[in-house]
């Protein structure tokens, strides 16, 4: 499939195309395409007043957010709960998945903190410990997570980033899912900072529970995401935290006071409603466009533009790249050390590229729609 990019950002982003900014920090906060725009203002106005608003406004809503997310990880709509951010899909996790005294939550050192929190406060308060593998040269270590999980009986739950926030680092998570499942084992996975430069295809990949919130890779405001909950569990798990639609007879208006236990056999029972139907519209928007541009287009396209960083740290051997070299083990998180991190941040903002340092990195996050030229700026900064 052909793809113009300049075309594509004179529509969706006409700020990058008029070169405002260069935009490398979607591993933060992604900046909303001109489509979902449009409909957070037009949506918001009917919202403001509030006699305009039809049925077709409201739970049509969600069940597209559902729907198109599930279709961005082939799963079902009924495996997708709508959540605020990844720390709600991760709490669901910690707090509805069965384990407790001497059962091991497995992670490793360098998480963001909204996969370590959950877990270390749920692991406290059951008994259980919360185990973090420590680093290697900046990496995890994944060889001794595998032979923990292939070796280790305690081991109830795997919780992992798929790529991490600073280092870039990505796991295989496909073959984690499968020793996984193998031995029983519950996975869960962070994919903010994976979905979107990256594919996935949960028919094929053994998660458990994914947690992704959409702000930053997937180009949605702010207090929008999901939650994938796989078939077997849907039946099993309880949620802790209830809203008034987690139960399947919610959807009677007029038996508001019927008030029926049985919760919904689908992932809407880990559901809080009432959601933010403007964001949450404009969620389903930008999914939308993600699913018409094409995943794997978009994954591709990612995938030069790290490359081409990968090519330059080679030539330049003054900057350090801290992200895997192997395509396998990286996605669109580019992290540098530089001879002076600082000076190099304020070349960047000098010159209008958006960026982070974090962890004593320089962190570049580039997107489908940013262009060869544009990397290749940020990069010579890098190096003067």
């Amino acid at each position: 499939m052909s793809f113009d990019v300049h075309a594509f950002r004179a529509k969706e982003y006409p700020w990058a195309e008029r070169g405002e900014a260069v935009y490398f920090d979607h591993a933060a906060t992604g900046p909303l395409p001109q489509r979902a725009r449009d409909l957070m203002v037009s949506y918001g106005l009917k919202r403001a007043e509030p006699f305009r608003l039809t049925m077709d406004d409201f739970f049509p809503v969600f069940a597209r957010g559902r729907a198109n997310a599930a279709a961005l990880v082939n799963a079902q709509p009924r495996n997708i709960a709508l959540m605020s951010n990844t720390s709600h899909g991760v709490n669901l996790a910690a707090r509805a998945l069965p384990y407790g005294p001497g059962d091991v939550v497995l992670s490793v050192h360098g998480e963001f903190p909204a996969n370590v929190y959950p877990w270390m406060i749920a692991a406290r308060r059951r008994g259980a410990e919360h185990r973090l593998l420590p680093l290697i040269d900046n990496w995890p270590d994944e060889a001794g997570l595998m032979h923990a999980i292939e070796t280790d009986p305690r081991i109830k739950v795997v919780a992992l980033s798929w790529v991490s926030f600073w280092s870039g680092y990505r796991f295989d998570i496909a073959a984690i899912g499968a020793a996984c499942k193998a031995r029983g084992i519950y996975f869960v996975v962070d994919a903010i900072q994976g979905l979107g430069p990256l594919t996935l295809d949960l028919a094929k990949t053994h998660v458990d529970i994914l947690a992704c919130g959409t702000q930053k890779w997937l180009l949605s405001p702010w207090g929008s995401g999901f939650a994938y909950v796989r078939d077997e569990l849907l039946a099993e798990l309880e949620p802790e935290e209830v809203g008034w639609t987690a139960q399947a007879g919610s959807g009677d208006f007029g038996a508001f006071l019927d008030y029926d236990p049985a919760w919904h056999d689908d992932a809407r029972r880990f559901e809080v409603i009432t959601l933010d139907y403007v964001n949450f519209n404009a969620m389903a928007e930008s999914l939308g466009m993600f699913l018409e541009v094409g995943p794997a287009l978009i994954e591709a396209r990612v995938r030069a533009l790290a490359d081409r960083a990968v090519e330059f740290a080679d030539a330049h051997p003054e900057i350090a790249l801290v992200t895997p070299r192997d395509p396998a083990h990286r996605a669109g998180v580019l992290s540098f050390r530089t001879v002076d991190v600082p000076a190099a941040s304020q070349r960047l903002l000098a010159a209008k590229v958006t960026h982070t340092v974090r962890e004593g990195c320089v962190r570049l996050s580039p997107h489908f729609y940013n262009t060869v030229e544009e990397m290749d700026l940020a990069l010579e900064l890098l190096a003067r």
